[in-house]
């Protein structure tokens, strides 16, 4: 039997795409520590590196297929344009959803390299809020909000940083 983290779950503020994260990862660990069993806590410090998971946790198996497969199909893509072998840097050989493929294919094709970015991000926000149906106080809805929390926190340091002086620094 699962279990629930109402008073927790509860608490938290609501994430919203495009906005900045409430606090970071490393705080939202802290704050659920003593709140939750140390096994969900050792299961949601996994969420980092989700997209490598090789356990049975099904939130976290199902993320790393999505990660893998839209990353699989970017590489092909990306090789292709190249004149390369894909194989060489794709991983597992598990079936891909058509949807993935348009998803890689979209971004592909956006001149705007953020803009490509923040199209990504946008989907895989939109996969881990699917993960999240039927998931309102367990470790599985923790689990997503981690990983959108680490989304949040990539946008951050993206959005902070400095842009006339890395533009600088590129063409010098």
């Amino acid at each position: 039997m699962p279990n629930y983290y109402i008073y927790l779950i509860s608490s938290l503020p609501m994430l919203h795409f495009g906005t900045k994260p409430p606090f970071s990862f490393e705080k939202f660990l802290e704050n659920c520590r003593d709140k939750i069993a140390d096994a969900d806590i050792d299961c949601i410090r996994l969420a980092k590196e989700a997209y490598a998971y090789q356990g049975e946790e099904p939130t976290l198996k199902k993320w790393s297929a999505f990660e893998v497969a839209l990353r699989n199909e970017l590489v092909k893509i990306r090789a292709v344009r190249k004149h390369i072998d894909p194989l060489k840097y794709t991983r597992g050989d598990g079936y891909i959803e058509p949807y993935i493929t348009r998803i890689a294919m979209n971004a592909s094709r956006n001149p705007a390299i953020l803009e490509a970015e923040k199209r990504l991000d946008q989907e895989r926000w939109r996969a881990l809020d699917e993960l999240t149906v039927g998931h309102y106080f367990d470790l599985d809805f923790l689990l997503t909000y981690a990983l959108k929390l680490l989304i949040l926190e990539r946008w951050q340091r993206i959005n902070s940083v400095d842009k006339p002086s890395l533009l600088n620094g590129v063409i010098n």
